[in-house]
């Protein structure tokens, strides 16, 4: 051990010959960096009488091997093979090529953001997305934030602060990482009074809770999960009227953004923004990048006394969204003013309304594709699967899909974690011991890619 210590290369050296090699493709701080710990974690392998190659050239490329981990973006693009249409941990729902287009324009370098062209004078960045928000929704105004949580949060602290807002305790849901309803009303500065019961509620318990003091009636749709059985809750057209009687505005939760009818292709039914606005509520709020489709996004609609008082308030600056979201929301909005259109051209609404028998065939073209191409042992066949909505929407979905399915000679996970750790990574899931390639929620290229991972990693594995 003595001896292989002695051997080993000095950090000033190993940078050196990694300088060498690199031609100027890094800063030197990090060469070094990189350099003393190879150096540091090798000594270590030694010390602990584990065997280490401290010959220059071999660590050297693992100083190579190391600065490229490091300067590599861990934020790449990834092919969803889940059958998980909104995956939150994929990032959502992907753009659609307007949109897509739309956010690479306003990344080329300075953008008409705040700015009329026109007249020359200074604009508001919510010019962009309210006239086609209002448009879409039916709402006289609306406002977008960066995420739901953000909307919810400013339009209590806007119209609530200091004063009650009355919500069913069936509807104080926990809306993802652990972010809960009551919670960001008590960072808002709102009082919350529960009524009702987990499972039912009537218009009469908010009725008895009105004060002097009551701010807002907040109505929660519960995107992520269902109550059945013995339930009862207070209707939107009965919280409308309630509200009018008393001078209360009603302001509703949707969470999951839909915008068109979803039961007009056999999917179950959802409200919709358009639907709760005519309805009479007061304000809406909803995601961006759940069932509209868009980017992260939280928008508030509804009625344009209210949102000046939440456009106005010192929040709405710090939930801002910026020029990138702002542009591709823009141009996901701008394919809702043809909703037919919107089932063409937003791939959430394209995975959505897809048939059986055309992942069907999707996933057949694949097989076939890999006929001949794949290792004795190795089989590949088509079977039918449940692709699932996912990202707190349509819970009680199950979409009947069809998926690649591989069977390998030896264990399912470690053709898992090749496709994993592929560039670019491929996400499937494995079930009775078969890997599955679910073609649901693939995107257009998206079997190519996987037919070349799955080629070259057959001859690895």
């Amino acid at each position: 051990m003595a001896a292989d210590l002695s051997r080993l290369p000095s950090v000033e050296r190993l940078a050196q010959l990694t300088e060498q090699r690199a031609a100027g493709k890094y800063p030197r701080p990090l060469i070094v960096a990189c350099a003393r710990e190879i150096v540091d974690a090798a000594r270590a392998r030694l010390l602990r009488n584990e065997s280490a190659d401290v010959a220059p050239e071999a660590l050297a490329l693992d100083v190579a091997s190391l600065l490229q981990r490091r300067t590599a973006s861990t934020l790449t693009r990834a092919v969803n093979a889940t059958g998980i249409i909104l995956h939150t941990n994929l990032g959502r729902a992907p753009l659609s090529e307007r949109a897509r287009a739309a956010a690479m324009e306003a990344a080329l370098g300075y953008a008409t953001l705040e700015v009329e062209p026109e007249g020359g004078r200074r604009g508001s960045r919510h010019q962009h997305l309210e006239p086609l928000l209002t448009q879409v929704t039916g709402a006289e105004a609306g406002i977008a934030v960066n995420n739901n949580a953000a909307a919810v949060l400013l339009a209590l602290s806007a119209l609530a602060q200091g004063k009650e807002v009355i919500v069913s305790r069936g509807e104080l849901v926990e809306i993802g990482g652990s972010f809960r309803l009551p919670e960001v009303m008590a960072q808002s500065g709102a009082v919350l009074v529960e009524v009702g019961t987990t499972n039912r509620t009537y218009s009469r318990d908010y009725e008895r809770a009105i004060t002097p003091n009551t701010a807002l009636l907040l109505k929660v749709h519960r995107s992520n999960f269902v109550i059945d059985g013995f339930v009862h809750e207070a209707s939107i057209d009965d919280l409308v009227d309630l509200g009018r009687r008393h001078g209360i505005p009603l302001m509703y939760d949707v969470g999951s953004g839909c915008l068109v009818d979803l039961r007009t292709k056999g999917l179950p039914y959802e409200p919709a923004v358009p639907e709760a606005i005519r309805a009479g509520c007061d304000l809406v709020t909803f995601s961006g990048d759940k069932l509209l489709g868009g980017p992260q996004a939280g928008v508030i609609v509804g009625r344009g006394r209210y949102l000046e008082r939440i456009r106005s308030h010192p929040l709405a600056r710090a939930v801002r969204m910026d020029k990138l979201d702002i542009g591709a929301l823009a141009a996901t909005l701008q394919d809702y003013l043809d909703p037919e259109r919107a089932w063409q051209t937003v791939p959430v609404l394209k995975m959505l309304a897809a048939s059986p028998e055309e992942l069907r065939a999707s996933a057949e073209r694949m097989r076939q594709s890999l006929a001949g191409r794949l290792p004795a042992g190795w089989q590949s066949e088509v079977i039918a699967t449940t692709a699932e909505v996912g990202g707190g929407s349509l819970p009680e979905a199950h979409l009947p899909s069809f998926a690649l399915a591989i069977r390998t000679p030896s264990s399912p996970d470690r053709l898992e974690t090749a496709l994993r750790t592929h560039t670019p990574p491929i996400f499937a899931r494995i079930s009775q011991n078969t890997v599955l390639l679910d073609v649901r929620t693939l995107l257009p290229g998206d079997d190519a890619t996987i037919l070349e991972a799955l080629g070259g990693i057959a001859s690895k594995l």
